[in-house]
């Protein structure tokens, strides 16, 4: 957490593990979801979610199943913290 003139800022490695953590649970709730419905969902653009589900996908955490329309997610392991937070 970073303080500036008594003003408390979370740091960005936490405001990654929430985007993370709303990802999963949409994923979790509709494997069939889209990103342009996760976009939705985090307040991120397409291309943030696209950058978050690649390095998802990268870890091992998720996968897709199928072909793009039509296809679904997988969430392969469920403890994030398994293979540490995720940075660029």
């Amino acid at each position: 957490m970073i303080i500036i003139n008594k003003i408390t800022f979370p740091t960005t490695q936490k405001t990654v593990e929430k985007t993370v953590e709303k990802i999963l649970d949409a994923i979790k709730n509709n494997p069939k979801i889209t990103q342009n419905e996760l976009a939705k969902i985090t307040g991120l653009t397409r291309r943030g979610i696209e950058w978050n589900l690649a390095k998802l996908k990268e870890k091992g955490i998720i996968k897709r199943v199928g072909p793009a329309k039509g296809g679904h997610w997988e969430i392969i392991k469920s403890e994030l913290h398994q293979k540490g937070p995720i940075r660029s």
